[in-house]
């Protein structure tokens, strides 16, 4: 029968011919994933107490990211115990202060089309950009996974969101996000929304990243991107390699049944902005004029890659941040660092007056360099902006691409990147 590129991967993971949305099934898990936060502090105790061992060492990946570097007493206990427990368990993906968990799985090569994956973050949807079907799931499931390599689901509805044209320049596959979390709402659960159209064949992996990522902020089960030759360029980038028969099998059949059908026209999308508190409180760049900013932040896995940190230097090019704002990055990883460095990207950022961060999750967690006071106006490439969220509750986080953050902290206030972008390269 016809079938959703979800239901074709849910199928094979769980043993079936095919299946339907609302079944129940137990899928064997191909990759399981957790950081510092999630993992071994809450899982050990479990399987501990279980007298349960890690059913495939090889199949577990363990990123230190959250708490790093550790700035207190509890901090440095908590990866104090994942080191241990990785050294006696055995894990050999373990990515130590290397970058954010849901990158480090992109850039090494952890992923490929028709997976089933289960992270221990919520965001771990941005793993659907690489054809594969990953989901974030709590503490007591990933004890699950960890002891026997499986884990039920109800097999999602799928929404299919379809954008052609081209996206104008200064607007980007975060503007999208924003736009639909505003479109779509945030109550999406049980649904997996799938991205296609000319416009996001087009898009890099990086920023088709930013699309299944914040999936998790439309409330979906995950996001999903079926695979071509960028996809397979990309793991292979990452030291894997993929058959080329994956990108005509794992696609969804030109005559499945979606939930509903969204058929979208990038060409008309403006530069969105979030308001406190909520991505879905999104409006254009240019309704919020004259917002004064205490600090503009680029960081986080959905905004600070390579692609991220290269969007703000186009705008920061021979400009200095406003007197009285700070702009802080925290780059996604030490290779996304280092790349930035050997192209001159970070030597940009630092001369218009950025401050360089340790890569991690930082301020967009709470934790960390970075964090706001009671009172403070910030914007940030982060993909949440709850209350409390990057530090005080009585702080307000705006939203934004890393053009508009990069030309808000120009400007002291959130500002349209657009003119700043005329004539730059």
């Amino acid at each position: 029968m016809a079938s959703t590129l979800a239901e074709k991967i849910i199928a094979r993971a769980s043993g079936q011919a095919g299946v339907a949305p609302g079944e129940i099934v137990t899928c064997k898990v191909d990759l399981a994933m957790f950081h510092d936060s999630s993992g071994p502090r809450r899982v050990a105790p479990r399987l501990k107490e279980l007298g349960a061992t890690v059913w495939d060492r090889s199949k577990v990946v363990v990123v230190s990211d959250h708490y790093v570097p550790a700035v207190d007493d509890a901090s440095a206990a908590i990866l104090k115990l994942t080191r241990d427990w990785v050294r006696e368990q055995g894990i050999a993906n373990f990515y130590d202060m290397q970058g954010i968990c849901h990158v480090m799985l992109a850039e090494r090569g952890h992923l490929a089309p028709g997976m089933f994956c289960a992270g221990g973050d919520s965001h771990s949807t941005m793993g659907g950009a690489f054809g594969c079907y990953m989901a974030g799931f709590g503490a007591t499931e990933m004890t699950g996974v960890m002891v026997t390599g499986e884990i039920w689901t109800r097999v999602p509805e799928t929404i299919l969101v379809h954008w052609s044209g081209d996206l104008p320049d200064g607007t980007t596959a975060k503007d999208i996000m924003l736009f639909l979390c505003r479109r779509l709402g945030m109550e999406n659960s049980f649904k997996v929304i799938e991205f296609a159209g000319p416009t996001v064949q087009r898009m890099s992996m990086m920023e088709r990243m930013v699309l299944t990522n914040m999936a998790a902020e439309l409330g979906a089960e995950t996001g999903l991107i079926a695979p071509d030759a960028i996809t397979l360029a990309a793991i292979r980038a990452g030291g894997a390699n993929v058959d080329e028969a994956v990108i005509a099998h794992w696609r969804s059949d030109v005559d499945a049944t979606y939930e509903t059908r969204h058929d979208l026209d990038a060409s008309t999308l403006a530069p969105q902005v979030a308001l406190p508190h909520s991505p879905a409180n999104s409006v254009a760049v240019t309704d919020v004029p004259g917002q004064r900013i205490d600090q503009a932040y680029i960081g986080a896995c959905v905004g600070a890659k390579l692609s991220d940190l290269r969007m703000a230097a186009r705008v920061l090019k021979g400009r200095k941040v406003a007197p009285g704002v700070r702009l802080l990055i925290a780059p996604a990883s030490a290779q996304t660092t280092n790349a930035a460095v050997a192209d001159g990207t970070l030597g940009t950022l630092l001369s218009a007056g950025a401050i360089l961060l340790p890569t991690g999750c930082g301020a967009c967690a709470g934790m960390g360099a970075g964090i706001l006071a009671a009172g403070e106006i910030c914007i940030s490439t982060t993909n949440r902006n709850f209350r409390g969220r990057m530090g005080h509750k009585d702080a307000e986080v705006f939203l934004g691409s890393p053009y508009t953050v990069a030309a808000s902290a120009c400007e002291g206030r959130i500002a349209d990147p657009r003119p700043y972008l005329q004539g730059v390269a």
